[in-house]
């Protein structure tokens, strides 16, 4: 199953409690303070991982803890440190965190780079225990800390699949075919319309050691912006992309005008994100081995020369016109690739900030 959004509850763990003791010693007050410290609780990170492309495991286990700091021990013995907590997800993915039910989610983290890991709920800090309030006027104290609770969030992780060139087209334009055609990707394909469920993902292979991967996301129909079939669960899968590649099904099976299907593509990329409309996009006449009307292909040729986008022909089934897309996708894609790696959306790490308050026993 492919999972590509949850919403978790993540808790850090709390700080342990500093110690109240005193060293039986001859001739010291009191024996001597000797309460130690609260070890500090466990924080959660989140990790991207490239060993999983899924967040079903979230799905079914919603809730994280992090080991909380033991308390602290006589003879001046600190309370041992929580556990940090390590959530790994697929690379690509988005934090988002909300500080209430009836607050909007912000961006905490963007984990797009594999490796890249964020603190994303710091543990509570461990108490100080009463050997730290000795002085030379104070020398029985009876002063310790509490530790500190560790941060708790409600969180959203949103995964967004990376991928150089997304596949764009309607319902059984050969999307699937397309991507098991050029790389190693084997989607299930058939004979009825969303045989794609989900996003897949496949590399494509060029000479000289080329490559970049190609994303096929569920085909879309009119209306996908607005929720309609299952464009707009899955088009936020094209929003890392760098090229739109257009299938358009120029054959008369689907009974449908190339150039009107080519038009509602680009109307839904355009309403559901204006900057998806904006990339660069190539438009393929598909399914050209089982044409029975030429004009079909050339009035989607014109169209796409009015609107100076790439023009080519193209049946994957027979591999017409393959080699030719591949390379002019890579020349897309090297011309305006980009190679800096996006910031995590966070804040380094800071300093664990002291209890505000002393308890005195």
């Amino acid at each position: 199953m492919f999972v590509d959004q949850v919403d978790i509850h993540v808790e850090a763990g709390g700080g342990g409690r500093g110690c109240l003791a005193f060293r039986r010693e001859k001739f010291v007050p009191r024996g001597g303070p000797s309460g130690g410290d609260g070890g500090h609780g466990g924080s959660i990170f989140i990790v991207a991982s490239p060993h999983t492309n899924t967040l079903i495991e979230y799905r079914f286990h919603p809730e994280f803890h992090a080991e909380r700091g033991e308390h602290g021990m006589g003879s001046n013995a600190t309370g041992r440190n929580g556990k940090d907590l390590e959530l790994p997800v697929p690379v690509g993915t988005l934090v988002y965190e909300r500080a209430g039910t009836d607050q909007p989610w912000r961006l905490v983290a963007d984990l797009a780079v594999e490796g890249q890991r964020v603190r994303i709920a710091q543990g509570g800090r461990g108490g100080m225990g009463n050997a730290r309030f000795a002085s030379s006027t104070n020398r029985a104290p009876r002063k310790v800390q509490p530790g500190l609770p560790g941060e708790a969030k409600d969180l959203r992780l949103e995964l967004k699949l990376l991928a150089d060139v997304g596949l764009v087209g309607f319902p059984n334009a050969g999307k699937s075919t397309f991507i098991s055609r050029v790389s190693a990707a084997r989607p299930k394909i058939a004979a009825y319309p969303f045989t794609t469920l989900t996003p897949n993902l496949g590399v494509v292979g060029l000479s000289d050691d080329r490559s970049f991967v190609v994303a096929d996301v569920p085909g879309l129909i009119e209306g996908a912006h607005r929720g309609q079939g299952l464009g707009h669960q899955f088009l936020r899968h094209l929003e890392r992309t760098q090229v739109l590649l257009h299938l358009v099904d120029v054959s008369s099976e689907t009974g449908r005008d190339p150039v009107s299907d080519l038009e509602t593509l680009r109307r839904e990329l355009a309403l559901f994100q204006p900057a998806l409309a904006a990339k660069p996009q190539m438009v393929v006449a598909h399914k050209i081995d089982a044409v029975d009307d030429p004009g079909r292909v050339q009035a989607l040729e014109r169209r796409a020369a009015a609107l100076r986008l790439p023009f080519f022909r193209a049946s994957a089934a027979t591999g017409t016109g393959i080699g030719e897309i591949l390379e002019a996708l890579w020349e897309k894609l090297a011309a305006g690739r980009e190679r800096t790696p996006k910031e995590p959306a966070v804040e380094p790490d800071a300093a664990l900030a002291p209890p505000s308050h002393v308890v005195e026993k």
